[in-house]
C-alpha cells in the first residue's frame, strides 16, 4: 500500500473521490509473451487499484488471435484484474476477430468492448478520460509481412483506411485540434526514423507527423519498435516500461 496508507483509509478515500483516478500506459504486449510487466511491483505493487484505474497498452494486445479456449481464459484474467485495461490495436493483431466485438461510444468515442473491463479504443478517436483528453490512433506496418500468411497470421487492416484517417482528422478538428495525451502504435515519421531506421515510411507514420506537426498536446506515448525510450519532452516510445500518466 503506497503512502503509508491503511487498506481502509485508502478504500474509503477513494469512494469519496478524495484520490485521483491512476492511468498507466506501456508498450505492446504479443498476447501473453510481454505480459510480465504487469505485475511488476513499481506498477501492481506501489498502490491498491480499482476498476477505476486504468493502464493503456500501445498496440500489439495480441490476445484477440485465435478465439481458443487459452485466449479465452486470458480474456477472463484481464476481467478480474483490479483495474480496467485499454488498449489501441498495433500491426499484429487478428482484425478480423477483434472487429467481431460490439461497438459502443464510451467517453466520448468510439470503443469494442472486448468485457466488463477491457475495451479496444478505435482508431481517430478522442477520448475524455478524467477530465484529459486522450487522441488515439492504432495499425502500423509489419516488416515480418513477407513471413506471415494472410488471414492467419497477418491482415490488411493493420494499416489504416482513407476513412479511419478522416474519421481522426474530424474529431481533432471538434477538439480544435487541441489534446492533452496521444497514444499510438506506430511513431510520426520524424520521431519513428530517430527510433529505428528499419520501418522507413509509409502512409500511417507521415499522416501522424502532420498530425504532431498541428496538434496542440502534452505527451504522445507509443509503441511498435520495441524500445524504451525518451525521445524529448513530448515524445516517449514505450516496451517494457509501465510508466504513469505523464512520466
Amino acid at each position: 500500500m503506497g503512502g503509508g496508507i491503511s487498506g481502509r483509509i485508502w478504500r474509503r478515500a477513494r469512494s469519496y473521490g478524495m484520490l485521483a483516478v491512476m492511468i498507466y500506459i506501456t508498450g505492446d504486449t504479443h498476447g501473453g509473451i510481454d505480459m510480465a510487466k504487469l505485475d511488476d511491483t513499481h506498477f501492481r505493487g506501489q498502490f491498491a487499484l480499482t476498476k477505476e484505474d486504468y493502464l493503456i497498452i500501445a498496440g500489439d494486445f495480441g490476445f484477440i488471435w485465435q478465439n481458443n479456449d487459452k485466449e479465452r481464459e486470458w480474456l477472463e484474467i484481464f476481467e478480474k484484474l483490479p483495474y480496467t485495461t485499454l488498449f489501441i490495436d498495433g500491426n499484429h493483431e487478428n482484425f478480423e476477430l477483434l472487429n467481431s466485438y460490439p461497438e459502443d461510444e464510451w467517453q466520448g468515442g468510439m470503443i469494442h468492448r472486448i468485457n466488463d473491463s477491457l475495451f479496444h479504443l478505435m482508431r481517430g478517436q478522442v477520448f475524455e478520460i478524467e477530465e484529459k483528453r486522450f487522441f488515439t490512433f492504432g495499425g502500423g506496418r509489419s516488416l515480418d509481412r513477407a513471413f506471415r500468411r494472410p488471414q492467419i497470421s497477418w491482415w490488411p487492416e493493420e494499416m489504416p483506411s482513407a476513412a479511419e484517417f478522416q474519421e481522426g482528422l474530424d474529431n481533432l478538428e471538434r477538439c480544435q485540434w487541441k489534446t492533452d495525451y496521444v497514444i499510438t502504435h506506430a511513431g510520426p515519421a520524424k520521431i519513428a526514423s530517430g527510433v529505428s531506421a528499419l520501418f522507413g515510411t509509409d502512409s500511417l507514420v507521415t499522416y501522424l507527423q502532420a498530425v504532431a506537426d498541428r496538434l496542440e498536446f502534452r505527451r504522445w506515448y507509443f509503441g511498435h519498435y520495441h524500445v524504451d525510450r525518451e525521445i524529448n519532452s513530448k515524445f516517449r516510445a514505450l516496451y517494457q516500461d509501465v510508466v504513469p500518466l505523464g512520466g
